[in-house]
């Protein structure tokens, strides 16, 4: 009897010590398309590039936090701009909305310290409000920006649905997307590649079970979705820091769960597994 109780503890301890990895492994195939070839860095084997990252709002610079820390690394410039102060993310029960921008632009100066960019942009364009400024206006902007800082190489949101469907990502994007082919190739414009953060079909479709945020906005047609990912990058050593970030947006914390549920339930080092690299589509 003690022989086969022994035996049976043993059996349930092997168990026990398989099953993060049978989640990790069930994670990994209900999250990644793992036909979307896989590469070290947006740019590889090159010199020291200048990237400047247009987003609209701050905590938007989370969906790309681990591919910006890895290119800093390699020794790249970050140039980071947000639009705008995001003065309407009232989740935190914070309805004063000057004292939310303020609270959300000192969250923004720590989020850009915890990735390493060289330097934060602020600008104040209306939250929720980039459609009344107008895309013409903002592809001006855009074009300013870009003379201004001189950059190599251009990341944002996807011009089709902005990731999870919110008129500003995609404005955004679109206003980026739209200066860049416009102008690539010109004397005077510096930017050679664009990429664009998206997802690959398989998220699309949990955060759609998980997110209320793509239930609201996220098309019903699918053929108005994300682009498909021209590749992904390996971002798992950087996921504690992407965490740091995270954290750093505190008015922000029902978002961001929202947006990758079980964060702070799930160990880190089961969750990195699982949430283990950064979708791109490259502008051609």
């Amino acid at each position: 009897m003690k022989k086969l109780l022994v035996v049976s503890l043993g059996i349930i301890g092997f168990i026990l010590l398989l099953s993060p990895w049978i989640l990790i492994l069930f994670g990994k195939n209900h999250l990644h398309d793992h036909d979307i070839p896989q590469q070290e860095q947006l740019v590889e084997g090159q010199p020291k590039y200048r990237f400047l990252v247009v987003f609209p709002h701050p905590d938007d610079e989370v969906t790309v936090a681990g591919t910006l820390m890895k290119l800093k690394e390699e020794g790249h410039e970050i140039q980071l701009v947000c639009l705008t102060r995001g003065e309407k993310g009232k989740s935190s029960g914070i309805e004063d909305e000057a004292q939310l921008a303020r609270l959300r632009t000192d969250e923004m100066h720590r989020a850009a310290e915890l990735i390493g960019a060289d330097q934060l942009h602020m600008k104040n364009y209306p939250d929720s409000g980039l459609e009344a400024v107008g895309l013409d206006s903002l592809k001006d902007a855009v074009a300013g920006i870009i003379a201004e800082i001189q950059p190599d190489v251009l990341i944002s949101y996807d011009s089709k649905v902005g990731l999870y469907g919110h008129p500003d990502h995609r404005l955004t994007g679109q206003a980026v997307e739209e200066v860049f082919l416009e102008n690539r190739g010109k004397s005077g414009f510096s930017p050679e590649e664009m990429y664009q953060v998206t997802l690959c079909k398989k998220q699309v479709k949990l955060a759609l079970k998980l997110s209320a945020g793509f239930q609201k906005n996220y098309p019903e047609d699918p053929s108005l979705g994300l682009p498909e990912p021209d590749f992904s990058i390996q971002t798992r050593a950087y996921f504690p820091r992407t965490l740091d970030v995270m954290q750093a947006h505190e008015t922000q914390q029902a978002v961001l769960k929202d947006l990758m549920p079980l964060h702070d339930k799930v160990p880190a080092w089961i969750y990195s597994r699982i949430f283990d690299r950064e979708y791109f589509r490259e502008v051609k």
